[in-house]
């Protein structure tokens, strides 16, 4: 998940960070991130029967690639073709509290209560923002980097970036959670994306 836009003033034109910070992410990230038309995005990862040291660089790497994008709050495996059950998210830049990354491994919704709608945006799916409806509560179970079972009661913008990223893990994007008419109305931009030349010869 990316962050929201900000509103253009007279000194900061509109634009998308993931366009203009990718150069500089194909250069420093340690993976690759993948895009809209990537059939990886669209596949179901695997539990995670151990973390092994694999696991644990793993996450080092998913963490360096999220923050050299420049504007990413969160990023799932699946997000860098990685078949794994496992998602990282950071809100501490956006947030008016102090936050430290949730790591999770086999990150699980336990309940879910409210409703809230928010714009949403997505590292794999650049340019594309959009209103998305999801519960304002969640409660989340998973293990984390020490091996560790946790259980996370959030909302906001943490219960939504973490329900973002479990899509990603399950192979549902943003997107899916629109109506037809509205999907209808990006297919141009999806379309652009599906088609654009990516690193690594996603597409």
């Amino acid at each position: 998940m990316q962050k929201r836009k900000r509103k253009p003033t007279n000194s900061q034109p509109a634009a998308d960070a993931v366009v203009e910070e990718e150069p500089c992410l194909r250069q420093t990230a340690p993976l690759q991130l993948r895009y809209y038309g990537d059939p990886v995005l669209r596949k179901k990862a695997e539990p995670v029967a151990e973390i092994t040291d694999v696991e644990l660089q793993l996450a080092e790497k998913m963490l360096i690639t999220m923050y050299a994008t420049g504007n990413g709050i969160g990023l799932a495996a699946t997000q860098v073709g990685v078949l794994k059950r496992f998602l990282i998210v950071d809100i501490s830049e956006v947030a008016d509290e102090e936050y430290e990354p949730v790591m999770l491994f086999n990150p699980e919704i336990l309940s879910a209560e409210g409703e809230a709608v928010a714009e949403e945006g997505c590292l794999s799916i650049p340019n594309v923002t959009a209103d998305v409806k999801r519960p304002e509560k969640v409660v989340i179970e998973g293990i984390n980097v020490e091996s560790e079972q946790v259980r996370i009661e959030a909302d906001g913008l943490l219960a939504r970036a973490l329900q973002h990223e479990i899509d990603h893990l399950n192979g549902v994007l943003f997107i899916d959670r629109l109506s037809g008419l509205k999907r209808q109305l990006l297919a141009g931009k999806l379309r652009q994306i599906q088609l654009a030349e990516r690193p690594g010869g996603n597409r």
